[in-house]
């Protein structure tokens, strides 16, 4: 008779305990679905730049040079050119440039793109303009002004403006 009440006892709990494992809830089987997109962008061909002013001092009649720096910034591999415009005097081209002081008298000045200033500075491609091709990086470059002796015009303060162009 014990035996019996022991089987007694222990049925109910062990047919709970299957009941209860019958009844927790099971994970659900998950489900996924994917896809796919593409990322893109175009780099466009660019250049940025930015210049210093060429300031030649006090000319008194003698040859007098100076020097005015730039740089500039173009994409990878993009072929550019970085012409200099003839300024804004009466008359100036790119072989005659001049500077306008008081009572509108010119003295004429001329741009460079070498050291020994003999290879002029215009806006031609292909003629007279500098070339180059960009790195990504700052690539810089100077302009070489020179006055001619001999202009003795009226005594006051002559100038220009220069349009730096680049063209890619």
């Amino acid at each position: 008779m014990k035996f019996q009440n022991a089987f007694k006892f222990t049925l109910p709990a062990a047919a709970l305990g299957i009941l209860a494992l019958g009844l927790s809830p099971m994970p659900a089987n998950a489900s996924t679905a994917s896809a796919t997109f593409t990322v893109s962008t175009t780099i466009a061909a660019t250049c940025v730049l930015s210049t210093t002013p060429l300031s030649f001092g006090t000319y008194s009649g003698l040859i007098l040079q100076a020097t005015a720096t730039g740089s500039g910034t173009c994409t990878n591999t993009t072929p550019y050119n970085v012409g200099l415009s003839a300024g804004l005097a009466t008359g100036a081209t790119v072989t005659t440039r001049r500077m306008t002081g008081p009572g509108g008298a010119l003295l004429s000045y001329e741009l460079f793109s070498d050291t020994g200033r003999t290879i002029n500075w215009g806006t031609t491609i292909g003629t007279d303009t500098v070339a180059s091709t960009g790195t990504g990086a700052t690539q810089n470059f100077t302009v070489y002004g020179q006055i001619p002796a001999g202009q003795f015009y009226q005594s006051g303060v002559y100038n220009d403006t220069i349009t730096v162009t680049v063209t890619w």
